[in-house]
């Protein structure tokens, strides 16, 4: 469904973020891409669904290809029309709107009538929502967190970029928010490319996977490979298996990543 080739990022004529990346995401399927703070996950998919502008940044080089066609340079909303929809780290939703206004803004771009059944339809899947009838910045964060995944879901994406939707969220938030990502993957046939720092979390409910350093793809594969993978262990996943290592030697610790 998605295909990112050998793409450059430059912020402001001047800072090189990606370095040549390539990534697919098929059809159907969840797709993590990991990393740490810095590494280019955000700016991964702000690339993708356009919103590069925002920040002075454009691609340089390489094609963003979805659905067999080059979306380089398209505006946004012309991305949201064509199928892909991001969910913004942080939430980003209208604070000074209520639950239902914000789902409205979802489908802004939509023109038919079956708007309303589409409410009726997040609020299947987030049943929460439909008993918060003031505004929605007095939600919780993980109700926050819902509320921008069903503000997505009213566009009626083939995909969704989802940027780091455990942030700020309790860990039986993080599992119920994952859990609810892993259903509509599976019922909706939704594909989901998913940026997450919980690399844990991330590989349970992923098919595929890619680990981000210094802007460009250095390691990738199944999702149960990369679980599994020593340096996954290691930098992503604290530590290898059971083993417990003390700060001390975390501190002591110099052997560098196999793929630096």
């Amino acid at each position: 469904m998605l295909e990112v080739n050998n793409i450059e990022v430059v912020d402001n004529d001047v800072i090189l973020v990606l370095r040549g990346l390539s990534l697919k995401v098929p059809e159907g399927h969840i797709v993590a891409l990991l990393g740490a703070n810095g590494a280019g996950k955000s700016t991964t998919l702000k690339a993708i669904s356009g919103l590069l502008k925002t920040e002075e940044g454009e691609i340089t080089r390489g094609d963003v290809i979805f659905a067999g066609e080059r979306i380089n340079g398209i505006e946004p909303d012309r991305i949201v029309r064509k199928g892909i929809f991001q969910v913004m780290e942080g939430r980003r939703i209208v604070a000074d709107m209520t639950c239902v206004e914000n789902l409205r803004l979802g489908a802004f771009t939509r023109t038919d009538r079956d708007v309303r059944a589409d409410i009726e339809r997040v609020f299947t899947y987030f049943p929460r929502l439909r008993e918060r009838t003031g505004l929605a910045g007095y939600l919780s964060g993980g109700e926050q967190q819902m509320l921008a995944i069903g503000r997505a879901l009213m566009a009626r994406p083939k995909l969704i970029l989802m940027d780091e939707p455990s942030m700020g969220l309790s860990p039986l938030l993080v599992k119920e928010v994952f859990g609810i990502i892993r259903r509509l993957n599976r019922e909706l046939g939704v594909t989901i490319l998913l940026v997450e720092q919980n690399a844990r979390m991330a590989l349970s409910v992923a098919s595929y996977g890619y680990v981000m350093e210094q802007g460009r793809i250095v390691l990738d594969g199944t999702a149960e490979a990369l679980a599994n993978n020593e340096d996954v262990k290691e930098f992503y996943l604290g530590g290898h298996g059971a083993e417990r290592k003390s700060f001390r030697n975390l501190k002591s610790y110099k052997r560098r990543k196999r793929w630096l």
